[in-house]
């Protein structure tokens, strides 16, 4: 009887193991497939879709709606109407106050003129004012290091997803 009941514990954690691994298998062949691909420079629909997986892929630890900025394709031809009233829209808001917990999304096939847009934004921002709350750009790695440089001060965690 010992040795049946031994046979029946043996048997499922095997069993067990067997069904882990293949979840696991499954889970990386599902992470891989859902890696957004970059749309074209000047497909300002697919940019919004594109953005918008980007950040359900890194939403993490933050609690509640993302706030997502967004700037739309250099070649839109109320292009400087739109990337200033999306500086004041920032700027006004990073000056009100993020919560803690907090995501804010930065993402444009401009990605140039988001990080001017994040560096003006963020140079009226006060150092350790955003302790807890997360920022998320989605640019060229051209653009990183500058943006990174403004945003760090706040106290805020920066993460950089390249559109590559």
């Amino acid at each position: 009887m010992n040795n049946m009941l031994r046979v029946v514990v043996v048997a499922s954690f095997v069993f067990i193991l067997a069904a882990c691994g293949q979840k696991a298998a499954q889970t990386v062949a599902d992470v891989a497939s859902s890696v957004p691909t970059v749309p074209a420079k000047d497909d300002n629909a697919a940019w919004k879709t594109y953005l918008g997986q980007v950040v359900s892929n890194h939403m993490g630890n933050s609690t509640g709606s993302p706030f997502l900025y967004y700037l739309p394709p250099a070649s839109d031809p109320d292009f400087k109407g739109k990337y200033d009233r999306q500086l004041e829209n920032v700027t006004s808001a990073l000056g009100r106050g993020v919560q803690p917990g907090t995501l804010v999304v930065f993402g444009s096939s401009a990605s140039a003129k988001m990080a001017d847009l994040i560096v003006a934004a963020f140079n009226k921002v006060q150092a350790g004012s955003m302790k807890g709350v997360h920022v998320l750009f989605i640019g060229m790695s051209a653009d990183n290091a500058r943006v990174q440089k403004v945003v760090q001060p706040s106290g805020a965690e920066y993460v950089f997803v390249e559109a590559k």
